[in-house]
């Protein structure tokens, strides 16, 4: 079986913040998914590309735009897309209209930094449906797959389920 190319587009949020000391304050910085796949020894042919460095809060629905524009431009056909967890819902409905590719959105309740998160395996998570999803939108988080139109974040348990 021919392992297919997946194009990563990083748009910030959790996944990527670090505690700034002269700031005293969490900020987005580079995007993390690059170390984490080194890491893991990933072998698929993957590129990384940064669209945004913004908490998923602070992204406009011009943002989204450009995210869907440079998705529905991309030649690849297998997307994963890490997002803020806030919006991520919102963002991957925008996506919605593209319908021949697979999109699988994923983020982290924990900057990919910290020392227990569920960044690592969110991300592996959404490799992994990406290869083996039919074309459309799916959000990976918490072990599992949502649609758009199924999901909603529980921020009292902290985690993704089902409407």
């Amino acid at each position: 079986m021919t392992i297919p190319k997946i194009k990563i587009f990083t748009t910030g949020g959790s996944i990527d913040k670090y505690y700034a000391t002269h700031e005293s304050a969490f900020v987005v910085g580079e995007p993390a998914i690059a170390g984490a796949l080194v890491e893991a020894n990933v072998t698929i042919d993957y590129e990384i590309e940064s669209l945004l460095k913004k908490d998923s809060l602070e992204l406009t629905d011009d943002d989204r735009q450009m995210i869907f524009e440079r998705v529905a431009a991309s030649l690849d056909r297998y997307i994963v897309i890490t997002h803020g967890t806030d919006t991520m819902i919102q963002t991957a409905r925008v996506l919605t209209s593209i319908t021949d590719k697979v999109i699988v959105l994923t983020g982290a309740m924990q900057p990919a930094a910290f020392k227990q998160t569920d960044a690592v395996f969110n991300v592996g998570g959404a490799i992994i449906a990406a290869q083996a999803l039919p074309t459309g939108v799916y959000l990976v988080m918490n072990g599992r797959i949502f649609t758009p139109d199924g999901v909603r974040k529980n921020v009292t348990m902290d985690r993704f389920e089902d409407v």
